[in-house]
């Protein structure tokens, strides 16, 4: 499916790097280095230099702590979302909140996508990218609250779970007034998940490109890579990398990620192999 990300289309055999930039002082991975807002304009420059078409900004951590307020998470994304637009009109913004009056205020300033990691926790959410003609990320908690961590969630399939619940919300941002080449579903790893059923998700992520609806994965450096390896934080690149193969060899689209030069190659390599794109070149034996 030919993907619409607000002003930007892109033809069906496109896989797309999503950067994460984190507008937090407590974010998991990078700990806060691009909490000050320069700091995290720095970072924009850096991954679009490195080929991301997408960034993903966000204002509030997933994992429990100090609660964020709307005033909060609006001062944090609202008016950088402003200032990278002005600097990257043809780049894609995408913002990562869950509550349907950001959305609309980041959208306001030229956000292209909302990118929803809690599964529709604001069911408003789909009328703030319908009215300003966003697209949307539809994702598959278990129905888990924002910013809780899982705990002995069962599912009696958690992969037809994910299908279920993606391509219901799917259909109800359809339904909203979101165009259909504008929506895009993710089975959230981590997100209301244990190890063994993200693990489960990544090795049979087949099923949901099978819905039609493109697919997002968020993989990068996440818990599930560093308990199946028994690797800390800064120490899940190459497990990371290896999940990042499995789900493109599936046929995912979108990939949200912190190092997108190394996911960059990989997707490419798999998609090659898989038949869905071309070498970059190949001379050998030829010439």
């Amino acid at each position: 499916m030919t993907l619409r990300l607000g002003r930007h289309s892109f033809p069906d055999d496109a896989t797309l790097m999503m950067a994460i930039v984190n507008r937090t002082p407590d974010s998991f991975y990078d700990k806060g280095a691009t909490w000050a807002e320069d700091k995290a304009f720095d970072r924009v420059a850096q991954v679009v230099d490195e080929g991301a078409e997408i960034v993903d900004i966000g204002g509030i951590k997933a994992a429990p702590g100090v609660e964020i307020d709307e005033a909060e998470e609006r001062r944090r994304v609202v008016s950088f979302v402003a200032r990278v637009r002005a600097a990257y009109p043809d780049l894609v913004i995408s913002v990562d909140t869950w509550r349907a009056s950001v959305g609309r205020a980041v959208c306001a300033e030229g956000a292209d996508v909302l990118n929803d990691a809690w599964g529709g926790a604001d069911p408003e959410l789909v009328d703030a990218a319908a009215e300003h003609d966003a697209a949307i990320i539809c994702t598959h908690t278990g129905g888990v609250t924002p910013r809780t961590r899982p705990h002995r969630l069962a599912y009696d399939d958690v992969v037809a779970s994910a299908i279920a619940d993606t391509t219901a919300y799917a259909e109800r941002a359809l339904a909203a007034g979101v165009a259909r080449e504008s929506i895009v579903i993710d089975p959230a790893h981590d997100f209301g998940k244990n190890t063994f059923q993200s693990l489960e998700v990544t090795r049979r992520l087949g099923e949901m490109v099978a819905t039609g609806w493109p697919v997002l994965v968020s993989l990068s450096n996440k818990d599930f890579v560093g308990e199946t390896l028994d690797r800390g934080v800064g120490d899940r690149l190459l497990g990371t990398l290896a999940a990042t193969a499995i789900c493109a060899q599936a046929g995912a689209r979108i990939y949200r990620v912190h190092q997108v030069p190394e996911t960059r190659q990989v997707v490419d390599m798999a998609w090659t192999i898989a038949g869905r794109r071309p070498p970059a070149r190949a001379i050998r034996g030829l010439a």
